[in-house]
C-alpha cells in the first residue's frame, strides 16, 4: 500500500522536488499551498505522470485556522498522511525597525512557526496511535547563528530546528519520527520573493534537487537533522560559527545579507 504524504508549499521549489521524490516512489499525495489554480495544475501533472493518488488543499497558510482546515480536510475525506512534509516559508530581507513591516514579519511567524506547529499538533496524535509516521520539518543552516537583515527568519529557523529535535526525542519508541532539514542557499523562488536575489548569501545558492533529495532519504531514515546544499567554502564555517566570538560573526553575516552586495 502507497504511503500518502502530506506537503505544504507543494508547487514551490524545493517543495516540488519533494512531490516528484514521493510520487517516484509510487506514493499517493496531499498538496497544500495558497493558489489553487497551481495546486491543481500540479496535481494533474503528478497524476498523469506518476499514476498515484493527488488530492489538494488550498489554504493561506499564514491563518491562524489554515492547519485545523487541514486536518478537518483530510479526516473528512479519509486522508491519512503516513508522511508529512512542513516545506512551506519564507524569508525577507530587511531592516526589523526601519524597513520590514510588521504584517510582513508577523504573517512570516505565522507560516514558519505558527502552521507547522498547529499542524503536528493535530496529526501527531493519530501517527502515533497508528505506531508510524515520518515526519520532515525544512529549517535552514539559518537556524544555526543569529540574522541580522533577516532577523525574524534566522529566528523562526532557530525555533524549527529546536523544536523539531525536541520532538524527535519525545516521540522515540512511538514509530514516529520528526527530522530537520537544514539547507544551505538555493536556487529557488525564495531569493526573489524575499529581495535577496542580489545579496552574497545567494551569490552562490545551489540547485534544490539533492537538497531535497538528501532530505527526504534522512527523513525515511528517521535522522536527526539533515544538513544540505553547502556550498565548499560554507562547510567548513559552518562547522566553525560556534566558535567565532559573537560580534565578528554578526558583522560577518549583516554584510552578507546587505542588498547588492553580490557584486562586492
Amino acid at each position: 500500500m502507497a504511503e500518502t504524504a502530506l506537503i505544504t508549499g507543494s508547487y514551490g521549489g524545493l517543495g516540488t522536488c519533494f512531490v516528484k521524490l514521493h510520487a517516484g516512489r509510487g506514493g499517493d499525495l496531499i498538496l497544500v499551498g495558497r493558489s489553487r489554480e497551481r495546486l491543481e495544475a500540479q496535481a494533474m501533472e503528478t497524476a498523469d505522470k506518476y499514476g498515484v493518488t493527488v488530492h489538494t488543499i488550498a489554504v493561506d497558510l499564514s491563518g491562524p485556522e489554515a492547519a485545523q482546515t487541514i486536518y478537518d480536510t483530510c479526516k473528512e475525506n479519509g486522508w491519512l498522511p503516513d508522511v508529512i512534509i512542513n516545506n512551506a516559508g519564507f524569508g525577507g530581507q530587511g531592516d526589523f525597525a526601519r524597513e520590514r513591516t510588521m504584517e510582513q514579519d508577523l504573517s512570516m511567524i505565522a507560516v514558519n512557526i505558527e502552521t507547522p506547529t498547529r499542524i503536528l499538533k493535530l496529526f501527531l496524535k493519530d501517527m502515533i496511535q497508528r505506531g508510524s509516521g515520518r515526519v520532515l520539518n525544512v529549517s535552514s543552516t539559518a537556524a544555526t547563528m543569529p540574522g541580522p537583515l533577516q532577523a525574524v527568519y534566522y529566528a523562526t529557523k532557530s525555533y524549527v530546528t529546536s523544536w523539531s529535535n525536541a520532538l524527535w526525542r519525545e516521540l522515540q519508541g512511538t514509530g514516529v519520527t520528526v527530522t530537520a532539514l537544514m539547507p544551505g542557499a538555493m536556487q529557488t523562488g525564495f531569493a526573489n520573493a524575499g529581495g535577496l536575489s542580489d545579496t552574497k548569501l545567494f551569490a552562490n545558492a545551489v540547485k534544490p534537487d539533492d537538497v531535497a533529495k538528501a532530505g527526504y532519504e534522512g527523513m525515511l531514515k528517521g535522522e536527526l537533522n539533515v544538513t544540505a546544499g553547502l556550498p565548499g567554502w560554507q562547510k567548513p564555517m559552518m562547522a566553525l560559527a560556534p566558535m567565532f566570538p559573537k560580534k565578528t560573526m554578526l558583522n560577518f553575516v549583516y554584510n552578507q545579507q546587505v542588498a547588492g552586495s553580490a557584486k562586492k
